[in-house]
């Protein structure tokens, strides 16, 4: 195989014919909707929806309490919020993740903390966390990336004998398993996303599970301007946002959860075989699942040793396009700690966060090298999006196009002439 073969370099390309695809909502959402509509309100508390809804994904998660809210990253910031996480206090999470996850940390004025991420499955590490956590630390956030679980046990060990809370961000993980577990179940709270993208969707929402009662009683009023439904008049006693659900959203959620297993199952299966089909190729690393995980891959993030194949991730990204595959390099383009907004401290206007915080007084500084290996994976990486909807023949096409970028590039077997 030499370079002139490669789509990217005027060869004749892998994949000829679009990726098959499937429509995402249906007859069943628009039953459901037509049922909301039909109850005369859309007011959560009010419509049988909302309650339906938690009550399924409760069921489905083998949790006794859900709440819904109106993003996943509202469902994290309640989450925080219900731990009563506040001014000063760190949180530990991952420097690969969303503003999402971010977002409920800073509003509580509390500070994220990051830890560095195993080079494989791209999850933060207990070993990494443990060299992380000072007397200021309260709480860790583990983000289940691409559907792939964290390593929990270990980390759930080092929460304990630091009497820390741990929240599971798993809006990029429905199904996700760690050793015969749920993500979402084994932390004292999971958060789930659906929006648009996600495993399954309501436009924008959000879930919230726990198996604490008075965690859920927390978050439920966090979530409705900490006005108490089953008590007359208003009075609230804490202060909380609004993050109420509609009956709308809860409608095309309950028709959606009747697909999870399926969508999950076949992401599962998918990214598998890509796994098995690339993993002996050179310079190629698979997305590694954790040991005794199950992951429900939301994407396929597989990385170049640029070294042995003599060529840039960016480029190996490019002629996985050329070949007619859904790649990207990167993935977020840097860690979030250096994004600009933590880096210059654009969290308050005339305000130096968080050192002025009498609770905290203490010099921070986010800076590259704090996550090396972290740094490496996001330079590295390639991204491939997935859908359920593949065929089989769309998934060997994706391991044919890989192994024939490979292939070329690798000085062995190619040829750079």
């Amino acid at each position: 195989m030499a370079l002139s073969d490669l789509a990217l370099y005027g060869g004749p390309k892998v994949k000829t014919t679009p990726f098959s695809t499937g429509k995402k909502y249906g007859e069943a959402e628009l039953e459901q909707l037509r049922e909301a509509i039909e109850q005369g309100t859309l007011f959560y508390a009010h419509g049988k929806k909302t309650a339906q809804f938690e009550k399924r994904f409760a069921a489905i998660e083998g949790v006794e309490h859900c709440v819904a809210t109106s993003s996943g990253s509202a469902a994290l910031h309640t989450a925080v919020a219900a731990l009563d996480l506040g001014v000063g206090d760190e949180v530990i999470t991952s420097p690969i993740t969303d503003m999402g996850s971010l977002i409920g940390i800073l509003l509580q004025n509390a500070v994220p903390v990051f830890a560095d991420v195993d080079p494989h499955t791209y999850n933060i590490t207990a070993d990494s966390i443990a060299e992380r956590i000072t007397e200021k630390t309260r709480g860790i956030m583990v983000v289940h990336l691409a559907g792939n679980p964290c390593d929990m046990d270990p980390i759930l060990e080092l929460a304990r004998k630091h009497g820390l809370w741990v929240v599971e961000d798993c809006a990029q993980a429905y199904m996700a398993s760690y050793k015969g577990r749920l993500v979402g179940t084994m932390g004292d709270i999971g958060c789930f996303s659906l929006n648009d993208w996600k495993h399954i969707s309501a436009g924008d929402a959000g879930l919230l599970v726990t198996k604490s009662a008075e965690l859920a009683r927390k978050a439920r009023l966090f979530t409705d301007k900490c006005y108490d439904r089953e008590k007359p008049g208003r009075d609230p006693q804490r202060f909380g946002m609004n993050y109420r659900i509609s009956e709308l959203q809860s409608a095309v959620g309950l028709a959606q959860l009747e697909k999870l297993e399926w969508i999950c199952d076949r992401r599962t299966q998918i990214g598998g075989a890509i796994t098995e089909g690339i993993q002996d190729l050179p310079g190629v690393l698979p997305h590694k699942v954790t040991e005794g995980g199950r992951s429900t891959f939301w994407f396929y993030m597989l990385r170049v040793d640029e070294q042995k194949l003599g060529t840039s991730a960016e480029t190996f990204a490019e002629a996985l396009k050329a070949e007619g595959i859904p790649a990207s390099y990167g993935y977020i383009k840097k860690p979030v700690y250096l994004w600009t907004f933590l880096r210059e401290r654009r969290i308050y206007p005339n305000f130096n966060w968080p050192e002025d915080f009498p609770q905290y007084g203490k010099p921070l500084r986010y800076e590259e090298g704090l996550c090396p290996v972290a740094e490496e994976v996001l330079r590295t990486c390639v991204t491939i999006a997935l859908s359920e909807f593949y065929s089989d023949e769309d998934v060997q096409a994706i391991v044919k196009a890989t192994e024939k970028v490979a292939t070329a590039f690798h000085p062995e077997r190619g040829s750079h002439a």
